[in-house]
């Protein structure tokens, strides 16, 4: 009969030091991908706080356009702080106040925003009854991003 003679006890004692090895790498780049997750994650979070920032301020211009309809075409011109609102404020023509929104509005966008950049274009329609078209860009500084890669947020209005 043929016989196999047991192990030796020495040789099942354990793991050996490359079985160690293999398993401290795999936990290691398990560990680098849930780092990298979490970096991710942080990222886009950021960028989800700014957007919803530049929703926002797009909604609150479109509601002082709202409020002033007889300005028109002067949401399209200048920001000017005319003192239209707030302690010790005078009464505005409706020009007057569009150009104080757009002051103060672009100061909001630029406190809110990391490089915040507000305009609005009008654009008259081809016929007195037809509506006024007003487009609010918002863009800002994302991480990394820069020039034509910039975030930005656009709202069309028509009034």
């Amino acid at each position: 009969m043929n016989r196999k003679a047991p192990m030796s006890r020495s040789r099942l004692r354990g793991f050996t030091l490359v079985e160690v090895m293999v398993a401290l790498v795999v936990l290691g780049v398990g560990m680098l991908g849930i780092a990298g997750l979490y970096v991710t994650t942080l990222r886009s979070s950021g960028g989800a706080i700014y957007r919803m920032q530049a929703v926002n301020l797009a909604g609150d211009l479109a509601d002082r356009i709202r409020a002033n309809r007889g300005a028109n075409v002067a949401y399209g011109g200048p920001a000017a702080n005319n003192n239209c609102y707030g302690a010790g404020s005078v009464d505005c023509a409706p020009a007057l106040m569009a150009a104080n929104d757009l002051f103060v509005w672009q100061a909001q966008v630029a406190a809110s925003l990391p490089g915040g950049n507000g305009a609005v274009v009008v654009n008259p329609g081809a016929v007195a009854t037809d509506p006024f078209i007003y487009t609010i860009t918002i863009t800002w500084q994302g991480s990394g991003e820069t020039g034509a890669t910039a975030p930005s947020y656009v709202m069309q209005l028509q009034i």
